[in-house]
């Protein structure tokens, strides 16, 4: 039997429907991890504020907001004088400007998004699921140093990309 562009190789109505339902699930569940891998993406890839990036990418690359709920950016700009052991105390109006910008882009109240423990973006259920199969030895080697210092591996960081793409575990 020929087939023709168009036409089913066995007519709809002798498709079972149990067979329907199985194509229905295949093509709800690729669908649905599109939209979750492109959620991913949007967590990290934003045009970064100049002010956040000209602050805070002084010091380490300018975290992408969504990598943080907006409560944990309020607070870690509510105490920039102790951030992480360092003074990186800003003027009222880079701090206001800042944290409006981050609020409104942070990776919102979703539970993916729970303020991790002491609001480190290393410490949240997202990165540790994403960096289980890092072995701990990688994050002590002189060429990482520690999870924070991601453009040691995401060779596109300070652009706001961690796609998978563009990794580079170095010896």
């Amino acid at each position: 039997m020929f087939f023709r562009t168009g036409v089913l190789p066995v007519p709809f109505e002798l498709l079972s429907r149990s067979a329907v339902v199985c194509v229905a699930a295949i093509l709800a569940s690729l669908a649905a991890s599109k939209v979750m891998a492109e959620a991913d993406e949007t967590r990290t890839q934003t045009n970064l504020l100049p002010r956040y990036r000209q602050e805070c990418a002084a010091c380490h690359i300018a975290y992408p907001p969504g990598m943080l709920p907006a409560a944990s950016w309020q607070r870690i700009l509510g105490d920039l004088s102790h951030h992480y052991g360092t003074d990186a105390s800003l003027d009222a109006d880079s701090v206001r400007q800042i944290s409006t910008w981050l609020a409104a882009r942070s990776g919102g109240d979703a539970t993916s998004h729970v303020a991790p423990p002491e609001d480190r973006i290393t410490r949240s259920a997202w990165f540790r699921h994403e960096h289980a199969e890092i072995p701990a030895s990688v994050w002590k080697r002189p060429t990482v140093r520690s999870a924070s210092n991601c453009a040691a591996c995401h060779t596109r960081a300070d652009q706001g990309n961690f796609n998978e793409h563009f990794i580079r575990i170095p010896q």
